[in-house]
């Protein structure tokens, strides 16, 4: 069963979304929060799988509420999921780097909600490949991360970061690159010790940042 907290500070959101939640049979709702403040108390001690998290609330925000639950290692299992009303929200970029592992639209289609929590609860990120284009592409004119962590990673482990940046999934890959399924899992597990990511979400944003994949790159 994954286990979701919601934290949004309009009432009629949070219901909503419990309510489209709770038709899923392998998805439950463990708890709720109306500010960031109480998002990082109910992450402490409900232990959700998945936390989806509105960026604009009052007082402790989306994104530091990200920002702590990411930075407290008793939480390290915790995906977040931000909410946010316009998928141009200026607010995205920060949450990708405070730690969550993806976004959705406040107006995302039932079906696609409860997909993107079990997206998340499984370890991937939820990141179209459209919008990582955009977002990633002002992590690419910004700010750049020492180049020797991608010094620890051997040819083909750069190779296999760039599709991941791409956002392709692990099955699409292992197509690409002519791997089995299990081998290209391997791969992304030993690129997120390496690099010391929590996620998928956190290795497109070190592709970026890194310059080993550039907006308007081929395939991207």
């Amino acid at each position: 069963m994954i286990r979701v907290a919601l934290a949004d500070d309009q009432h009629l959101m949070r219901a909503g979304l419990s309510a489209l939640l709770a038709r899923a049979d392998d998805i439950t709702v463990v708890g709720e929060a109306a500010d960031g403040a109480e998002a990082v108390t109910l992450a402490l001690t409900a232990r959700p799988d998945v936390v989806l998290m509105d960026i604009r609330m009052p007082g402790v925000d989306g994104i530091e509420a990200t920002r702590r639950i990411v930075a407290d290692p008793r939480l390290r299992a915790v995906r977040i999921v931000v909410l946010t009303t316009f998928d141009t929200d200026e607010h995205i970029l920060d949450a990708i780097r405070a730690g969550a592992s993806g976004f959705l639209l406040k107006n995302t289609e039932p079906d696609d909600l409860r997909a993107a929590v079990r997206t998340v609860a499984a370890g991937d990120a939820l990141l179209s490949p459209s919008v990582t284009r955009r977002v990633m592409a002002a992590v690419a004119h910004g700010h750049r991360t020492d180049p020797a962590r991608l010094a620890r990673l051997t040819e083909r482990e750069r190779e296999l970061l760039a599709e991941v940046a791409a956002g392709r999934s692990n099955d699409e890959i292992a197509g690409r690159l002519f791997l089995s399924p299990a081998t290209t899992r391997t791969y992304v597990s030993r690129l997120l010790s390496k690099l010391d990511a929590r996620d998928r979400a956190q290795l497109v944003h070190i592709a970026y940042e890194s310059g080993l994949v550039r907006p308007g790159d081929p395939g991207r």
